[in-house]
């Protein structure tokens, strides 16, 4: 007699489980989704992120530099940095690539040395880092943590080591980290974007030429068109911008370009101010010498005033502060330069707290001045987002300036203003300037339209117009500029361009990348100490564990055979 077939068959099952693998697969391929079990949620992108990617219209190459003979931190940069672009991947429907190259590997040092010329011309930034050898000295060792977001034919620089130098090495891994979504979302946001939004550099009153501010326009290529021009009493000639910047005026503003610049903002305009309220520079002082630092009349006092701030007449010195070289040499002497101090050139502080300055290297300045702010102007938003250290004073102007005061030692009794405002953000309802005052004046041919209180805008307003400056010099292949934040004489880059391009953002309403970059992820640090005095404990423990955990298993194992199985037969 045949036997009948069997449901549990072996072949049956078989069969069972190779339809189960496949229909799970093709389930899994159709409905997408990700379980991010961490409490700040630091392996989910945005949904501002997520529109960004699924909305682009092209590929993206993201080419990686971050590779080579890493250390542990910076190899765990690269793990995380793969592990994002690999979500964003996922994200664009495979509209997006990357790839991480060894700037280093299989060529000569001639090939390596004109290789890393070209990434550098392209904007990326290369850091030194020291390793460890097998004989316990160290080494210093070159890498490159930076990308480029190739689009449309188009190569836009990455750099994506936050190091600020007031931080731990493992802080500025993790603020790095915790910023590649914001840094390469913002880059592939403006790139996809259907339309240019347009800022303005305003001219016509000494303010600092194309060459002064080329590094910072350049930055803002990348995101706005950029214009420049000046005002000429046009009424509603700056409707158009999202943005106006007054970088660095040396010249009165008549009363026809001051009502321009206010209608503008009472129609939810967005106004930045780079002021210097007193006349001082390093280049006059350089040689030796001394100048005296007067106050200029700009003839914009009452329009700040009523916005709710003043910009004091006086020059800060604080002990947080950039180093110069000077010549220390006695007079006959061969020269002896050597880096000191020097008090006019504040290292200023940015809050953690506020999207524009999250996670930023210190702000070089140079002759800055003091803002107050005005209380009684009622439902405006003040906040402070540059401020000096808790070591500084003010100097009040017409003062002489000299560089043999680098000579005189530092008397910390003296230094007793701490936390002065240098940069301040202004946001709400403002009232016009010209309120009961008669436009036909101004105006004497011409009718205008006029509003006494605006809709909300912003007004930025800075102290020191050194903030915004970059150096340049003329070449035979043209002027040589340099970027905005580099200090010559430490090679340290500050954080002076970034402050810019998020304030600039932040006041023309990109909502969903400031949200994004106010993320933060929870720096969550073994204690050396704890290790260092128990280390023989841990490595018995991680020595032990693991073997003892699979004989542990394969014990409880035969336990329950023998329990199954035995009572069985």
């Amino acid at each position: 007699m045949k036997k009948p077939f069997k449901i549990n068959h072996p072949f049956l099952r078989l069969a069972q489980s190779i339809i189960l693998v496949v229909v799970a697969a093709w389930l899994l391929s159709v409905y997408f989704f990700r379980i991010d079990l961490t409490s700040e949620k630091r392996y989910t992108l945005s949904q501002f992120s997520k529109k960004t990617l699924r909305e682009l219209d092209t590929v993206v190459v993201v080419k990686v530099y971050l590779d080579g003979d890493l250390n542990i931190p910076f190899r765990k940069m690269q793990q995380r940095l793969r592990e994002t672009l690999e979500e964003f991947q996922v994200y664009s429907g495979k509209k997006l690539e990357y790839e991480i190259i060894n700037p280093f590997k299989g060529k000569d040092a001639k090939a390596v040395d004109k290789n890393l010329d070209i990434l550098m011309s392209k904007g990326l930034k290369p850091t030194n880092i020291l390793a460890k050898d097998k004989e316990g000295g160290t080494s210093e060792k070159l890498v490159l943590p930076g990308a480029l977001v190739c689009y449309k034919g188009l190569e836009i620089p990455v750099n994506l080591l936050k190091n600020n130098p007031a931080a731990g090495a493992e802080e500025n891994i993790n603020n790095s980290i915790q910023a590649f979504e914001f840094e390469f979302i913002r880059i592939i946001s403006s790139l996809s974007a259907g339309s240019v939004e347009k800022i303005a550099f305003i001219e016509g009153h000494g303010e600092y030429n194309e060459f002064q501010v080329g590094d910072i326009t350049r930055e803002l290529g990348w995101y706005f068109q950029v214009d420049r021009g000046k005002i000429n009493g046009t009424p509603g000639i700056l409707n158009q911008y999202k943005a106006v910047v007054i970088a660095g005026p040396t010249l009165p503003f008549n009363e026809q370009d001051k009502y321009v610049l206010d209608q503008y903002l009472m129609e939810g305009g967005r106004v930045l101010w780079f002021v210097d309220m007193v006349n001082a520079s390093l280049d006059s002082i350089k040689e030796g010498g001394a100048t005296i630092a007067l106050i200029r009349m700009l003839n914009i006092e009452d329009m700040l005033f009523r916005y709710g701030v003043r910009i004091n007449p006086v020059l800060l010195q604080d002990g947080q502060c950039s180093m110069i070289p000077v010549n220390l040499a006695l007079a006959g002497n061969p020269p002896d330069f050597r880096p000191v101090p020097w008090l006019y050139s504040p290292l200023l502080n940015a809050p953690s707290g506020h999207p524009v300055t999250r996670n930023l290297n210190m702000i070089r300045s140079e002759f800055s001045g003091c803002i107050d702010t005005i209380e009684a102007r009622k439902g405006i938003r003040k906040t402070a987002l540059l401020s000096t250290s808790q070591v500084s004073r003010k100097v009040a102007a017409p003062v002489i300036i000299g560089l043999e005061e680098v000579r005189i030692p530092l008397k910390p009794e003296m230094f007793t203003e701490p936390f002065l405002p240098v940069a301040v953000l202004l946001e709400g309802r403002f009232e016009s300037v010209f309120r009961n005052r008669s436009t036909s004046d101004i105006f004497p041919d011409t009718l205008v339209t006029f509003k006494e209180t605006g809709n909300p805008a912003s007004v930025f307003v800075a102290a020191d117009a050194d903030l915004i400056r970059n150096e340049f010099r003329p070449t035979p292949n043209g002027m040589m500029i340099t970027p905005l934040g580099f200090d010559r004489y430490t090679q340290q880059t500050y954080g002076n361009k970034e402050f810019i391009v998020n304030a600039i953002q932040y006041m023309t309403g990109h909502e969903g990348l400031i949200r994004l970059r106010s993320r933060d992820f929870q720096l969550r640090l073994l204690d050396k100490a704890t290790l260092k005095s128990d280390r023989r404990k841990w490595i018995l423990i991680n020595t032990l564990t693991p073997p003892l955990l699979v004989i542990l298993a394969g014990l409880v194992y035969t336990w329950i055979r023998k329990r199954k199985y035995g009572r069985a037969s």
